[in-house]
């Protein structure tokens, strides 16, 4: 009798694991459109910096987002944000990633998480935490020792948090951007593989990674293992964007993963503004 219930046991578990694994979700380039769980879609983000909302409103954000037809939410992971101090990490109130990520997850909204190192996002130092620089001689965003050694701790406490919540593992993140817009900083394609393979070990080989850049400069630092995707802003002549990324990978899924609606101030020249209308004009081209 009881060899008979332990049978039934290990066969129900059995049953119950190839249940979970058959429900694992994917997400992958197919020929010419992105594949969800091997269905063509269209990913139509927003982008959203929970450390620059207040918590209390970050649920009414995403809502919001979502009612403008939204269908994913693309966010930074910003390193000075979380390790102000080496070694000691913060994901939690105005910092808590994982939170953030689940109220993605609960409005229906799929997640692109781009941890950086460096993000760029008008942030002080692009998300880099002011301490590198009291290692003399440090090499920012280069294949410096020192630099990799606390990238990869960072990379690590970030995946501590988010690593489950990936679509392989039926949570709502369904990419991870490598480095941010590396080709306007260097070329240095050993640098961006170092990245990429930190993601990989860090968020497992399952994890769909891209790697976004200029159309003038995307080739630069291009590994042939990412999907790829142009950045540009509004008024850009969007076919002559992406004529560059269609010449080398004719079957490649288009996607514009930075669209700007304006510009940054400098000091000295004129405030920047864009028109409305030709913003939502170059967003209905790239849909239609």
């Amino acid at each position: 009798m009881n060899k008979l219930f332990y049978r039934l046991a290990i066969t129900v578990l059995s049953i119950w694991y190839l249940c979970i694994q058959a429900m694992a979700g994917s997400f992958t380039a197919g020929k010419g459109t992105f594949l969800l769980n091997g269905e063509p879609t269209i990913i139509k983000a927003a982008e959203l910096h929970y450390p620059r909302i207040p918590r209390p409103y970050w649920d009414q954000r995403i809502k919001m987002c979502k009612a403008l037809g939204m269908n994913a939410v693309c966010l930074y992971v910003f390193w000075n944000s979380h390790e102000s101090t080496p070694d000691q990490f913060d994901f939690s109130g105005q910092n808590d990633l994982r939170e953030f990520v689940k109220l993605c997850h609960d409005n229906g909204m799929l997640v692109i998480l781009r941890p950086g190192p460096y993000v760029c996002a008008e942030w002080e130092m692009g998300g880099l935490p002011w301490w590198l620089l009291k290692k003399k001689d440090i090499r920012l965003r280069e294949s410096d020792q020192y630099f990799l050694e606390r990238v990869d701790k960072f990379q690590k406490a970030v995946a501590e948090q988010v690593a489950d919540m990936t679509i392989a593992n039926n949570g709502p993140i369904i990419m991870i951007q490598v480095e941010n817009e590396y080709g306007s900083y260097g070329i240095d394609k050993e640098y961006v593989g170092t990245i990429r393979d930190m993601l990989r070990k860090n968020f497992g080989p399952e994890v769909t990674l891209f790697q976004c850049d200029w159309s003038s400069n995307f080739l630069n630092n291009g590994l042939d293992d990412m999907i790829w995707t142009i950045n540009f802003g509004t008024g850009a002549n969007i076919d002559q964007q992406f004529a560059p990324l269609k010449k080398v990978r004719p079957n490649s899924p288009l996607m514009c993963s930075e669209f700007w609606s304006g510009w940054f101030d400098k000091w000295g020249a004129n405030h920047e503004t864009r028109p409305a209308a030709d913003m939502i004009a170059g967003i209905d081209e790239m849909l239609s």
